[in-house]
């Protein structure tokens, strides 16, 4: 009788652990429709009068193809005070000549195969002392109101701010649906999260810091593989501060285009939520104790599984209940059906491109694709450090 006890005990944790994450979305919804203003702390007064002088580091791995686009947007900026780094590392420089004295290419003498040890290299050879840093991806494209939109939030007193990365190209149906699961992101771990009082989710490029911060949290570390943007998170919502979230600071974003190319980018991607989730665990806790809402609520965001795990999951719980309580089954029916609304709502709500909604009848086969990049998860990060993009063969496959 214990065992059937602690049995049925365990089966009912485990549905709620999987079940929240689907009604989270619409509750944070309900919270996000609610709050008609946010308080903002001034960690962090600045002189608007005067430009901060920015450094834009843009790391490339392997890869140069698609750095001079790059370059060229970020050189158009509507902003003076900056210079941009470009570490190119394991990569062949011979062609890569800019005129612009802003811009200084460095390559490493040795293979550095991290993210946070080709900043460190740019931060190491910074021509001045730059105030603050912004990361962009070497595939990324830049807004010209990049830098301002920026330093709306860090004139609000931030330390931190992730900006919106946009799809760059919308080719295929795996490029369109790697663009709405971006939009369904951004919404809720970033506009919503933020307006709540909580975090914005970093998202690995299109963010910027203050370098005495970025320093901080990261100078005493040698992270490799995937994942340093969820360490960085972490360091700064532990250390008590927000990130904030820059609607306006955008960054268009090369998606994924090819199957093989995703399975790759989600198997670092989801053995970097195995290796760094339990992070949340600490945040909540903390959280609770300080009765501190940014680190409570990111610490929730932190510990949820990515989307196909806990729809695959849910899947299962509800069809077994089917059997063993139907009631509980509608539940969880319903669960889905909130889930549903609150995906199609982010979309709405974000004057989503007609081509992402066409190509949502691909979600299965989206998830497929996800759930084979579970095979490669443990060596995830030996396949390659980096997203390799391709710019021909584009029909969807």
């Amino acid at each position: 009788m214990l065992i059937q006890n602690l049995i049925n005990t365990f089966w009912i944790i485990l549905q709620i652990a999987i079940g929240y994450n689907l009604v989270l979305p619409i509750l944070l919804l309900i919270g996000y429709l609610l709050v008609k203003s946010q308080q903002i702390t001034n960690h962090y007064p600045t002189d608007s009068a005067n430009e901060a002088d920015y450094a834009i580091i843009v790391t490339a791995y392997e890869q140069t193809d698609l750095l001079s686009g790059v370059i060229a947007s970020i050189l158009q900026l509507n902003y003076n005070n900056y210079l941009v780094y470009i570490v190119a590392d394991k990569c062949d420089v011979t062609n890569l000549h800019f005129e612009d004295e802003r811009v200084i290419v460095l390559q490493p003498e040795e293979v550095l195969a991290s993210n946070t040890r080709s900043h460190f290299y740019a931060i190491n050879r910074f021509k001045r002392n730059h105030e603050r840093l912004a990361i962009i991806d070497s595939d990324n494209l830049v807004d010209p109101n990049f830098l301002n939109e920026l330093n709306r939030s860090f004139d609000q007193g931030f330390y931190a701010v992730q900006g919106l990365r946009d799809a760059k190209n919308l080719d295929t149906l795996y490029a369109c649906l790697d663009a709405a699961r971006d939009i369904y992101y951004h919404f809720y771990d970033g506009k919503v999260l933020f307006a709540m009082g909580s975090s914005a989710t970093l998202a690995g490029s299109g963010m910027a810091f203050t370098t005495r911060l970025y320093k901080a949290c990261l100078a005493h570390q040698d992270i490799t593989g995937a994942g340093f943007d969820k360490i960085l998170q972490k360091e700064i919502v532990n250390r008590g501060y927000r990130i904030a979230f820059a609607q306006g600071a955008i960054v268009n974003d090369e998606k994924t285009s090819k199957s093989d190319q995703l399975v790759n980018q989600r198997a670092r991607w989801i053995n970097t939520w195995f290796k760094y989730f339990s992070f949340g665990f600490g945040l909540v806790g903390k959280g609770l104790l300080k009765r501190n809402l940014n680190q409570l609520l990111f610490g929730l965001i932190l510990l949820r599984p990515p989307l196909f795990i806990f729809l695959i999951l849910g899947f299962f719980c509800m069809v077994i209940n089917i059997f063993l309580n139907p009631f509980i089954a509608m539940i969880w029916l319903i669960g889905f059906m909130l889930f549903i609304a609150g995906f199609i709502l982010s979309l709405v709500m974000n004057k989503t491109n007609p081509k992402i909604y066409k190509s949502l009848w691909g979600i299965p086969k989206f998830i497929f694709f996800q759930v084979l990049s579970l095979l490669k998860v443990r060596n995830a990060n030996k396949h390659s450090i980096a997203t390799k993009h391709f710019h021909d063969e584009k029909k969807a496959e």
